[in-house]
């Protein structure tokens, strides 16, 4: 199983957008919203190589230094099959 943090949601659309519609979204937004592209793009990446598997993205997971922290609201926010 591979866990994959993403620490600068707010600074890329930030980056992509400008930062005037970036202070209008919430960072809870701005995680959703890029983790959703990086699944979208990892699994057609993975699947033009022939992999198989599942791709989930997590809410109430962390990662701390070497420690995952899971919270008592853990939730599956999106799951797909490739």
């Amino acid at each position: 199983m591979i866990v994959l943090k993403i620490s600068n949601a707010s600074e890329l659309v930030a980056a992509k957008l400008g930062k005037f519609l970036e202070s209008l979204t919430p960072d809870g937004l701005d995680q959703a919203t890029v983790e959703d592209i990086l699944l979208k793009e990892l699994i057609k990446n993975l699947a033009s190589e022939g992999l198989k598997g599942e791709v989930a993205s997590v809410k109430g997971l962390d990662l701390e230094g070497s420690k995952l922290v899971i919270s008592e609201t853990l939730q599956v926010r999106r799951h797909q099959s490739f």
